[in-house]
């Protein structure tokens, strides 16, 4: 278990997390499995959570959060449907992703030395 300040949330590794989860995500605190800290898009994921708690603090954030899940669940979608059309996930998924994507690009226009 390790826990470490970085700069503007705290990466807590090897904390609780719920089954079939690899992170989440409590205010600022960020949690993650063991061996997933390395995981870029699953910190970019948190981090989009962080700025969502921050933005709505936590009682908006969890009426949001879970409202949308009750919603879902009370239509009759299984727990993962649920979980997948809860809009502070959409948004956590199409940032990361976005932010990957960005990176790559960056990564590839970037000039090689010859040999």
């Amino acid at each position: 278990m390790r826990i470490e300040r970085r700069d503007g949330y705290v990466l807590w590794t090897g904390g609780p997390v719920p089954r079939g989860a690899d992170g989440i995500t409590i205010g600022s605190c960020i949690i993650v499995r063991s061996g997933k800290d390395d995981s870029t898009y699953l910190l970019r994921h948190e981090l989009v959570h962080v700025r969502q708690w921050r933005r709505h603090g936590v009682v908006g954030f969890s009426v949001r959060y879970l409202g949308a899940y009750a919603r879902w669940r009370l239509r009759r979608a299984g727990h993962h449907g649920s979980y997948l059309r809860i809009p502070f996930e959409i948004e956590a998924d199409w940032v990361a992703r976005r932010t990957l994507l960005g990176s790559d690009r960056e990564r590839e226009s970037e000039p090689t030395l010859a040999r």
